[in-house]
């Protein structure tokens, strides 16, 4: 039997309301429109075409905290790839909850860029899984302390390395929102780097092992308003960097921590009709997990005491800055521009080793064609820059060309 558009129009709140007028009654339910499900991604390939080295494990990234330094470090200058691993699919969508509260909100999506044991594959990778309910939302989704809107029109698949950009396992709370404002905190799955250093140098801890252990989760929380002018966000972090170490391999492990805490001040600024200014800066001690490329969150610290034979060790949470300057501009409506740099830049200890990372730079600028919608073709400049803790250099200029098709599908 069909059914016409006007009758199934009908919510099941007026359908209700049509019944009862007539004598009869239902369970209340949630509206069918809160109801949907979609389908969407991306088939997406890089071109890509280094003047120098990188890391092997990263040639379809362009991230400075892997260049080579020296030069010559992987291999001789020149290299290309052609990749697929930014290609992405994902679902959303949401559920009505059986009453007039709020849906039931999830989105789950994977990217092919292999990370970790995958790095340099081409393998699944976990981007987001979550489910929001009203003011809680758990699972796997972008930092509280991050801001993704902060994120240029770059074809790049890292992006600047400046930038605060971390997706990790958490609960998060947003007791306050409304359509311009919001402020949430969150526990968030604790990851540290622990950089052993120079201590094996010393011969009472030639057999040691340091390794990082987590014993706390991550707090992090934000306030974000919004406005014609664009939008600006405080974000704040405070977290425990455990760590134990073992002088010999039979004595057992010693555990020890430092605080590590950071400060997020993110926006954008609205220019004319599309563009947009971008502009973030963070600063913190042990928070280079959350950072997008380079430092560590803890590292060995030696006082040297003439009368002792072996250093007075302790660990220390590394201070580190960050910044991202781009401008987005739309040529018109089919062309479009981001132009920008990015630093990050780590205080190291005095008994880090010195090949250990200090500073890495960002720079890129491109030019984006969507000649139809769903289609994007453009071309893209990178360069970097990655300096050592003893002043060691190394440097590369990228060319990459990509073409994208977007798909999506609602049920």
């Amino acid at each position: 039997m069909k059914i016409s558009k006007a009758v199934r129009a009908i919510t099941a709140p007026t359908a209700t309301a049509l019944l009862l007028g007539t004598g009869c009654s239902l369970p209340v339910q949630a509206a069918e429109g809160d109801k949907s499900f979609e389908i969407y991604g991306f088939a997406m390939v890089d071109a890509i075409q280094d003047t120098k080295r990188m890391n092997p494990d990263w040639v379809d990234a362009f991230r400075p905290s892997k260049i080579a330094t020296p030069e010559g470090q992987y291999g001789s200058n020149g290299e290309s790839s052609i990749s697929v691993k930014q290609s992405r699919v994902g679902v959303r969508g949401q559920l009505p909850t059986g009453d007039h509260s709020d849906p039931v909100k999830f989105k789950f999506e994977i990217d092919m860029f292999g990370t970790g044991a995958d790095a340099g594959k081409v393998a699944v990778r976990l981007r987001h899984v979550y489910g929001e309910w009203e003011q809680l939302l758990a699972g796997q989704t972008n930092s509280a302390f991050m801001d993704i809107d902060t994120f240029p029109n770059t074809i790049d698949y890292w992006g600047p390395n400046g930038m605060v950009f971390l997706r990790t396992p958490q609960v998060r709370w947003t007791p306050y929102r409304t359509g311009s404002d919001e402020f949430a905190v969150a526990i968030e799955h604790a990851g540290n780097d622990v950089d052993p250093g120079n201590i094996r140098l010393i011969d009472e801890f030639q057999n040691s092992t340091v390794q990082g252990v987590r014993t706390l989760p991550d707090l992090t929380a934000h306030y974000r308003m919004e406005g014609s002018w664009g939008h600006a966000q405080l974000a704040g972090i405070l977290r425990k960097i455990s760590y134990e170490y073992q002088q010999t391999p039979d004595e057992p492990f010693t555990r020890n921590s430092e605080t590590g805490w950071g400060v997020n001040l993110t926006g954008h600024i609205n220019l004319l009709e599309k563009d947009k200014l971008i502009l973030s800066v963070v600063h913190g001690n042990g928070i280079a997990s959350y950072m997008n490329d380079g430092g560590m969150d803890i590292a060995p610290n030696a006082a040297y005491d003439p009368a002792t034979p072996v250093p007075n060790l302790s660990a220390k949470a590394v201070p580190l800055t960050g910044f991202v300057v781009y401008y987005d501009h739309y040529w018109n409506s089919e062309f479009s521009s981001s132009i920008g740099y990015s630093q990050d830049e780590v205080s190291n200890t005095n008994f880090q080793e010195t090949t250990t990372f200090h500073k890495g730079q960002y720079a890129s600028g491109n030019l984006l064609w969507t000649p139809v919608k769903n289609v994007m073709i453009g071309g893209e400049v990178l360069w970097g820059k990655r300096t050592d803790n003893a002043g060691q250099t190394g440097d590369d200029v990228r060319f990459q060309f990509s073409v994208k098709y977007d798909f999506s599908a609602k049920l």
